[in-house]
């Protein structure tokens, strides 16, 4: 038997992107797999109609609020891990459409080799559905996270690939992994918590892949984009938070140094010059204070 897989998706006021998810996912190949839906907290009918339209194929869990990326897809995994033991978990955001090979890759991939700890797909946008969104990065201590791709798809990142970071939107992890490097941190809310696994991931001494055979198209910001300043506010917060939680201690002040020196200094000039948006301006601020309290109390 292929091995087992739970599927852990997040939905938060994301009905019809959600279904269009599930949609997609009821044509996949892979035989061997479950698909537990979180609604974090949804305002409307959205699990009374999820389980209408899909029944049996979803198990989902009901919450009554949003508890985030990170603990939202936690929830997810600690009801697999407990009740289904499966071989593999595999986080999808609730934004994307998959092609129907794209379980089976992934899991042939990481069957290749027991130090795969995480395999990534190749993203396209959904969108412009030839235009590679993102594959893997090495991690870059001095600007960290995974710089979009954006290019038509000729070819040029069709070979299988070790990186340090793949990205959280489809992210196949090993349960052996799971067990040993712990779940995601929930302290970021969204955004850095699938880079901290993957460092995790590489310290524990697994590999992280990338897996071009495995193709997903990925609506970017779906969700967040709902939240006025929701990603300016964490991804700047959580910079700062995942540094004093992977980073050295140099590599944590060459990284701060330069993103006050370089970062800090643009987005300003972009958000005040540029755009005229005051509010965004201050919402960036309060990521970076916020961001530098938590560091310098450990990042917890």
């Amino acid at each position: 038997m292929r091995p087992k897989v739970s599927i852990i998706i997040l939905n938060w006021n994301g009905l019809a992107d959600t279904t269009e998810c599930l949609e997609s996912l009821k044509m996949i190949a892979y035989p061997n797999y479950e698909v537990i839906v979180v609604d974090n907290g949804s305002q409307g009918d959205d699990v009374k109609v999820l389980r209408e339209r899909l029944g049996d194929y979803i198990h989902i869990i009901e919450k009554d609020k949003n508890y985030g990326f990170a603990e939202g897809c936690n929830i997810g995994m600690r009801y697999a891990l407990e009740k289904s033991k499966p071989d593999y978990i595999l986080l999808l955001n609730n934004d994307t459409a998959v092609d129907p090979e794209f379980l089976s890759e992934l899991v042939k991939a990481a069957e290749n080799d027991p130090k795969i700890g995480i395999a990534g797909p190749k993203i396209y946008s959904y969108d412009q559905p030839d235009k590679i969104s993102f594959i893997g990065t090495k991690m870059n201590w001095w600007d960290v996270g995974a710089p979009p791709v954006n290019e038509i798809d000729t070819g040029q990142f069709d070979e299988l690939r070790e990186f340090d970071l793949v990205i959280g939107c489809a992210l196949l992890i090993k349960r052996i992994v799971v067990e040993k490097i712990g779940l995601l941190y929930g302290g970021y809310f969204a955004y850095f918590e699938e880079a901290e696994w993957c460092v995790r991931c590489k310290k524990a001494g697994y590999k992280v892949i990338y897996v071009p055979k495995a193709r997903i198209w990925h609506k970017l910001s779906s969700t967040t984009s709902k939240i006025n300043g929701f990603y300016l506010y964490y991804a700047t917060r959580n910079r700062f938070l995942f540094l004093s939680r992977n980073a050295g201690k140099m590599q944590f002040l060459l990284a701060t140094v330069y993103f006050f020196l370089r970062k800090f200094t643009w987005t300003t000039a972009f958000l005040l010059i540029r755009q005229k948006n005051l509010k965004a301006l201050r919402t960036f601020y309060r990521g970076v204070r916020d961001g530098i309290s938590l560091a310098v109390k450990g990042g917890v």
